[in-house]
């Protein structure tokens, strides 16, 4: 699952560009009240020298809505040339971890570590790096320093739990969210991220009570509603995790994923096309859908429930991108399958499934992997 942004990054690069506008606004104070006592050549070479900055700007506001590629060529422009260097060294290395050019990020960051800037926000970059670059020893070791360093901080745990998660390596993973609920016990996120992890290693009977934990921490709440009803998911309640969704959709709470968690729990209880069920389930998805577009589970089941309406190319659209934002998940891929084959493309519905045989060896032995490190 998307778990969504680094927060510590954004803030980073909100102050940032709230400092780099100020400047801004003050060099267009002062080239307007001495502009009559100025040479051209003058002021094309203040132009010049701040030509740096407003790349940084730029890279700013274009990593702040998540279009890391675009922004990348305006850090490289900004290095060494800023008054704030770190915020071009940090945002690159964002914008590097956002586009899944792990090596690079980790060179940034790594410079950054030994050059005074050894901070937390790094050294969670940094382990999340380390794990896209498949190195999840020295990512736990930058997890522990980030730790060390903020223990209070709920979304560092989560970022880092994501990064593992996203990885299926579910073993480290628990390791970073049990280390949080440590320093956090009142925390209902870690709890029903706990609940989640432990699901996903295929152990209901621990993961029920951390659902409930979460539930009973933040009643009446987005994380309350959504741990309750993906209890009764887990336990294979289908119209009593639909119901739950419902009623906190209903209260306001109407969570991209808890959006999802109705539809998708109306399908799998049996909705089919033309009832109302179906209608919910389609709308809900459609919602999450517009919500958060980079959620694969929704991406997913919204092109399994076109797939039901024979909306073939639709659905293959859908489950296309479910795919790319979650190659790791074999469901989107059998799904495609059935997808090519009702379009002819026989060839395209084999490698579907080749790559769902592949998938589903990987996901069993790596939970197996997390079985033994968690016992």
């Amino acid at each position: 699952m998307d778990r969504g942004v680094l927060s510590h990054a954004w803030r980073r690069a909100a102050v940032a560009a709230l400092l780099v506008t100020s400047l801004n606004c003050a060099i267009a104070w002062a080239q307007s009240s001495d502009a009559p006592n100025r040479s051209s050549l003058e002021q094309t070479a203040q132009e010049t020298a701040l030509q740096p900055e407003v790349e940084l700007q730029t890279g700013i506001t274009l990593s702040r809505i998540g279009r890391f590629s675009e922004a990348i060529p305006h850090f490289l422009a900004a290095r060494g040339h800023v008054s704030d260097d770190y915020a071009a060294e940090f945002n690159l290395a964002l914008c590097y971890v956002g586009v899944g050019e792990f090596p690079k990020a980790i060179s940034v960051l790594a410079e950054l570590r030994n050059g005074n800037h050894e901070n937390a926000s790094v050294e969670n970059l940094l382990s999340q790096a380390y794990e896209g670059n498949h190195q999840p020893k020295e990512a736990f070791q930058a997890f522990q320093k980030a730790a060390a360093l903020t223990p209070h901080d709920e979304k560092l745990y989560l970022f880092v739990e994501a990064a593992f998660m996203e990885k299926q390596d579910y073993a480290q993973a628990l390791r970073v969210v049990e280390a949080g609920i440590r320093n956090l016990p009142g925390s209902a996120r870690l709890h029903y991220e706990l609940g989640y992890g432990l699901w996903q290693l295929e152990e209901p009977g621990m993961a029920k009570p951390e659902f409930e934990r979460a539930a009973a921490l933040a009643p009446h709440s987005t994380i309350g509603y959504l741990a309750a009803a993906q209890e009764s998911f887990m336990l294979g309640n289908l119209s009593e995790a639909a119901k739950i969704a419902r009623a906190g959709i209903l209260e306001g709470f109407a969570d991209y994923q808890l959006l999802c968690l109705l539809g998708d729990a109306l399908i799998r209880n049996g909705a089919s096309p033309g009832t109302p069920e179906f209608t919910e389930a389609k709308q809900s998805l459609e919602k999450s859908v517009a919500a958060r577009p980079n959620f694969a589970s929704s991406q997913i089941a919204l092109g399994r429930i076109l797939l039901q309406e024979d909306r073939v190319d639709a659905a293959i659209e859908h489950l296309e991108l479910g795919h790319r934002l979650a190659p790791q998940n074999p469901t989107p891929c059998l799904h495609l399958a059935t997808a090519y084959r009702k379009r002819g493309q026989l060839e395209q519905a084999q490698a579907m499934l080749a790559i769902v045989d592949r998938l589903n060896q990987d996901q069993a032995r790596k939970r197996r992997r997390g079985l033994d490190e968690n016992r």
